[in-house]
């Protein structure tokens, strides 16, 4: 079949269903910016686990005052202290490093982290146990180093980082899974409209493909320009989706979100990127897949 045919007869199908065209591109765009927004979090959050998973630490909390475990008879004492810090150090390579941090220290920290707060004024240096950071080679490690000084008498509680922040990403796996259920739910709709453009398509020129057959001309070549027609409408919803996306990323993650959350690893443009080409790729698969199995039963007979 020549180009220039084959060129014409989907311009002409295009503009003769041109209502339901536009209808087939926004479906498109809008269900592969769903799928692409749910492939964007799960780089973000992969990212974000590489990042923060990395500078994961164990915090020791030592005895205050009011303490009420078994180990504590009162606030730490010096002799209990550097008991627990031999221990700490005894345990490399497990423990890379171990910083200490004293009540003064963690009240600096806390009014940093809690500026402009109301909650602020009601919380003393006191009020704020010392402790012990504890940097681990592999996060997974923390049970080595809980079996080795939970016992220990100055010892208030151990705390893994790690535990609270796979509840952080939980959450956003949850809202991941969500946006790609929904992703998958819009291109079922896009299946359908495919479909039913194409079948409108092949009603309203049956005429034309009965002549085509009736002159010899080849399956392939009656259903190759209904096919094109949906492709190219696939096509252009994924460069809207794939110009949505990026836009996102210049306009919204690197304009805004990145200047004021510096402590986020966000994702990198190679990442963004490389969804662009799955957008692509399931739209015009989709369109295929979708086109061909309508015009299976025109071709029967």
């Amino acid at each position: 079949m020549r180009a220039s045919f084959l060129a014409r007869e989907v311009s002409g199908g295009l503009r003769r269903n041109l209502t339901m065209t536009l209808a087939l591109v926004v479906s498109v765009a809008v269900s592969l910016t769903l799928f692409g927004t749910a492939l964007l979090m799960r780089a973000q959050v992969d990212r974000m686990k590489g990042y923060w998973y990395d500078k994961i630490e164990v915090s020791v909390f030592l005895c205050g005052p009011n303490s009420m475990v078994y180990t504590c008879t009162g606030s730490v004492t010096d002799t209990q202290r550097s008991a627990i810090l031999d221990e700490l150090k005894s345990l490399k390579p497990t423990v890379q490093h171990v910083y200490y941090e004293s009540t003064s220290d963690a009240y600096d920290r806390f009014k940093v982290q809690f500026k402009g707060s109301a909650i602020l004024s009601q919380v003393s240096p006191e009020a704020l146990p010392e402790s012990f950071r504890v940097k681990l080679d592999d996060p997974k490690n923390f049970d080595i180093v809980a079996a080795g000084i939970q016992n220990m008498k100055g010892v208030e509680s151990i705390q893994d980082q790690r535990k609270l922040l796979d509840r952080f990403f939980q959450i956003l796996k949850g809202l991941q899974t969500f946006a790609l259920a929904v992703a998958l739910a819009m291109l079922c709709v896009t299946i359908l409209l495919v479909m039913n453009t194409v079948r409108i398509a092949a009603f309203a020129r049956r005429r034309e493909t009965s002549i085509m057959r009736a002159v010899g001309a080849s399956n392939a070549s009656i259903r190759l320009p209904f096919i094109m027609e949906a492709v190219t409408a696939a096509f252009l919803g994924a460069a809207l989706s794939s110009t949505a996306m990026v836009a996102f990323k210049y306009f919204v993650i690197d304009l805004r979100l990145a200047p004021k959350w510096t402590i986020i690893a966000w994702v990198t443009w190679e990442e963004v990127l490389a969804i662009v080409p799955w957008l692509f790729g399931v739209g015009v698969v989709t369109a295929v897949l979708a086109s061909g199995l309508t015009l299976r039963r025109y071709l029967k007979g």
